[in-house]
């Protein structure tokens, strides 16, 4: 079992699926929650891409939609690699062993909690952007990709969540509040949409 994240893990992206799904169920600190819900976003996004692309004919937008949808999968897809990395700070300044006075070592600690924060913010964020688009294309665009509209913005919210609460666990004992806020913004926001997502699907 290790301790610490590695520099030298290799790019998630690069393993198969089974790879990631073995390294995600290992007995090792990444990639893990954060990791999990930025791929659950990147999914969404990817499912959002396919559904506007086959809506050409309900949407008169959708190649535009496809373009921002896509640009939101790479970027929820590179936060895989990002939250295992920035988690590995925190595991670093909790083993530091050159610090004597335990108030700094703690300090160090709450400063990279906040600095890892950032990316289940930024995920938040985009997953909200996401359960937009999929609201949209559950609502315009072609009926036979309701459902997977529909799980777009099921799986995005989902992931809102987790980020949404990430976020809180590491900013517990900080006393920075702007992430806090942000995260939870895009949490209604992604409630909100997904909401109208599934009314999509009922009407």
């Amino acid at each position: 079992m290790r301790s610490s994240v590695s520099a030298e893990e290799p790019p998630y992206l690069e393993l198969t699926l089974e790879g990631f799904l073995e390294r995600v169920s290992a007995a090792e600190p990444a990639p893990a929650a954060g990791s999990a819900a930025a791929l659950a976003v990147a999914l969404a996004a990817g499912l959002c891409t396919m559904a506007a692309r086959l809506s050409s004919r309900q949407l008169s937008d959708a190649s535009e939609i496809a373009l921002s949808s896509g640009r939101l999968r790479e970027r929820a897809a590179e936060l895989v690699q990002a939250d295992a990395a920035a988690y590995g700070f925190v595991l670093a300044a909790r083993q530091a062993r050159d610090v004597n006075d335990p108030e700094a070592q703690q300090k160090m600690v709450e400063t990279a909690l906040l600095q890892a924060s950032v990316v289940p913010t930024e995920l938040a964020e985009i997953g909200a952007e996401v359960c937009d688009i999929a609201a949209r294309i559950a609502e315009g665009g072609n009926r036979n990709l309701v459902g997977d509209a529909v799980t777009a913005a099921l799986l995005s919210e989902a992931a809102v969540r987790a980020a949404n609460v990430l976020v809180a666990i590491n900013l517990k004992n900080c006393s920075d509040d702007e992430m806090a806020a942000r995260a939870a913004q895009a949490m209604t926001r992604a409630c909100l949409s997904t909401a109208r997502a599934k009314g999509a699907y009922n009407s």
